[in-house]
């Protein structure tokens, strides 16, 4: 839980601006503590939208969707720790470096395997798609295993424990990891959740349903798209189409009732984003609640122009995640994660970098976009 003096340190003019207003926020949310496990990764990514074969050089960056999530609750306030391996080189302490210096906290990374995984990203723009190239094979967490983490340790008094469908494709070893922290975080006590995140590069639909469908047991919140749901889980949301701009939401309901009758869980989401070209997404999402069997559908943004939509996704669920912490009711917890993702497809880079303020001027409705003075 962060003190008053961290919120002061790390947002000076704003806490100038908004004292009486933060000491009242600060009494009235409680800061907890959260785990993610996953893989960062090096990103090298074309500069100036160009084609990998332009290039003479590349924007380097690091991220991964699990320490996108924990960076971004990070920023919010609380008290988010990421898992990983990382090699014991230059390279591993860089992608370290790069979460503490938003407040993550490392201390439970191991230092072990070859490599650090790499991707390259070729950003697209209007009618031509992003495209990613990864180099990941051999890469520290592929090969870690539950003995190189002290799970029991790791979460103690923890509130939260996020990953992704990402992890367990990276390898065997990994699934198995994987499984071990789910277990331990249950016996903990921790609320779960998962992004389903489905990669056709890394893993077969098939080989994603044997493994996953097993892991939801130990699931309480469950994230992913239309794609995700079908791919991971095996559930088609009606005619949806995504190129066209045509989201049957009955259907989305239907599924939803459909995933928490088989997993019970507490909460099922959906992002939902219509691709009018790279440049041009209309973005918005839906929830179901287990306990109400209420369906919300949430207010949509028009993002254009789209400066880098990769951890896109990973902004949305680490937005939701901070709204159910704070004690939102799940329809706002919904909005406040869709304006942290509509925010984060204007930042150049992985991590979402906006503040509450930002987040809860948007999900009011001040998409002016109007110079702060």
């Amino acid at each position: 839980m962060w003190h008053i003096d961290k919120w002061i340190e790390n947002y000076p003019d704003y806490f100038k601006n908004n004292r009486k207003m933060i000491y009242v926020e600060m009494e009235n949310i409680k800061m907890a503590k959260i785990v993610t496990m996953g893989e960062i990764m090096l990103r090298l990514s074309t500069p100036n939208n160009e084609k990998f074969i332009q290039a003479d050089e590349f924007d380097i960056n690091y991220g991964g969707g699990e320490a996108n999530v924990a960076v971004s609750l990070a920023n919010y306030g609380h008290e988010a720790q990421f898992v990983t391996a990382v090699p014991d080189n230059e390279l591993g302490e860089c992608a370290v470096a790069a979460l503490r210096k938003y407040n993550v906290g490392t201390q439970n990374i191991a230092r072990c395997g070859e490599r650090l995984g790499i991707y390259y990203l070729e950003s697209g723009s209007s009618m031509r798609p992003s495209k990613v190239v990864y180099d990941r094979a051999h890469s520290s967490i592929s090969t870690a295993t539950a003995a190189d983490f002290d799970f029991d340790k790791i979460f103690e008094g923890v509130d939260w424990f996020h990953f992704t469908g990402i992890t367990p494709a990276i390898s065997d070893s990994a699934a198995v990891l994987t499984e071990e922290a789910l277990k331990a975080a249950k016996k903990h006590g921790v609320k779960v959740s998962v992004d389903l995140n489905f990669r056709k590069k890394l893993w077969s639909s098939e080989k994603a349903q044997k493994v996953m469908k097993n892991l939801m047991q130990y699931v309480d919140v469950c994230i992913g798209n239309e794609e995700d749901a079908e791919l991971v889980l095996g559930y088609k949301p009606g005619n949806t189409d995504v190129t066209s701009g045509d989201l049957e939401l009955a259907g989305y309901k239907s599924i939803f009732e459909q995933m928490v009758a088989d997993y019970n869980f507490e909460y099922c989401i959906s992002s939902l984003r219509v691709s009018h070209s790279a440049s041009d997404n209309g973005w918005s999402a839906c929830i179901y609640s287990r306990d109400t069997k209420e369906f919300y559908h949430s207010k949509e943004y028009s993002i254009h122009p789209i400066v880098d939509r990769v951890g896109g996704g990973d902004s949305f669920a680490g937005g939701v995640i901070c709204g159910l912490l704070d004690g939102k009711d799940f329809k706002a917890a919904l909005e406040y994660g869709v304006a942290a993702s509509a925010l984060k497809h204007t930042i150049p880079g992985d991590f979402n970098l906006v503040s509450r303020k930002e987040v809860e001027t948007l999900a009011g409705g001040d998409a002016s976009g109007r110079v702060q003075r």
